[in-house]
């Protein structure tokens, strides 16, 4: 199978594909409360986004992460999960999962395990349910909670992703690992980055990962594992509970030489780096022909210029994201 390869020799095989700009929470470090939203006649159709996985699967991709705004908010988006997993089992595809708020959980739990995905990644930033509200402004707790439940019945394995935020849940973080390890979840810890205009100011919420990890050594034990999952996330074992404790730390240490990944948008943009602004539309080759020939090419042209690393720094001076658009345009 061919590979994708790009200009550092890095093997580029796990692709996340964001399938819209939409989501039901409005949480404090990703959006402002009044957004506008892509009109709907930009966004690539469910098939569309087939097509594209489905070239990227045949360019060698091994991982398929669908991401939003909350992808589950998508009309129809059970649609393109099974769509994409007819390449499981022998069709080059090694994993197709998804990144979600888990409000929709509790409806599509069961379907998902149906069309092929074993493991979840749920954003969950507290689980005290006053906190929960002040970050997410529109989320329901007891929603998430049932979608949580809904994803063991069905099987699936859990990882909650939380952004630590200085003064805003660093108290917590101790709570939520023993709380993950009750349940079997895993937990990965994110360092706030300066993606968006969120009407706020980021360097008052940066926390660094080296310094939370050193609180938590004090109660815990943390032992180092070789375990990767394809992402950026660097994973311990706390062997008080037996679960995994992963840290993205893109502002303290960079995870660029081991960059496996780009990033699709709803609307065809490929990025080749969350913390850089060159791109490349997919969606004008996409939709010249029938055949995938200038696709290909495009995408080709593109892994050509995936840079070595991002240039994620929060800006103290001038108050502004390093990189404009959101997060969850680009897709978490």
């Amino acid at each position: 199978m061919p590979q994708l390869v790009d200009p550092f020799g890095r093997t580029i095989d796990y692709i996340r594909i964001s399938v819209t700009d939409r989501c039901d929470f409005r949480c404090v470090y990703c959006m402002s409360e009044d957004m506008t939203f892509l009109p709907k006649k930009d966004l690539l159709t469910l098939e569309e986004l087939d097509r594209l996985g489905s070239a990227f699967v045949g360019l060698g991709t091994k991982k398929i992460r669908i991401t939003g705004g909350e992808p589950l908010v998508r009309k129809n988006i059970m649609q393109l999960f099974r769509s994409l997993g007819r390449h499981l089992g022998g069709g080059g595809l090694e994993e197709l999962t998804v990144t979600t708020n888990g409000s929709q959980l509790s409806r599509f739990a069961d379907e998902l395990a149906d069309t092929g995905v074993r493991r979840i990644n749920v954003s969950l930033d507290t689980i005290d349910r006053d906190r929960f509200k002040a970050i997410t402004r529109w989320g329901n707790y007891d929603k998430v909670m049932e979608g949580l439940a809904a994803a063991e019945r069905a099987g699936l394995a859990v990882k909650i992703n939380a952004v630590a935020m200085k003064g805003v849940n660093e108290d917590e973080i101790d709570t939520l690992l023993k709380w993950c390890g009750d349940r079997g979840y895993d937990l990965t810890l994110i360092e706030t980055m300066p993606l968006g205009d969120i009407d706020g100011d980021r360097t008052d919420q940066y926390l660094p990962l080296s310094l939370v990890r050193g609180r938590l050594q004090q109660k815990w034990t943390l032992d180092e594992i070789p375990y990767r999952t394809g992402g950026p996330a660097r994973y311990v074992e706390v062997r008080e509970t037996g679960g995994r404790l992963g840290f993205i730390t893109p502002m303290t240490h960079n995870f660029c030489e081991s960059c496996n990944r780009v990033r699709l948008t709803c609307t065809g943009t490929l990025y080749m780096c969350l913390g850089q602004d060159d791109a490349a539309d997919l969606r004008e080759p996409l939709r010249a022909s029938e055949g995938d020939e200038l696709l290909i090419a495009a995408i080709h042209e593109a892994i050509g210029r995936k840079p070595k690393g991002h240039d994620f720094v929060i800006d103290r001076r001038n108050n502004k994201p390093a990189v404009a658009r959101h997060m969850s345009v680009t897709g978490g």
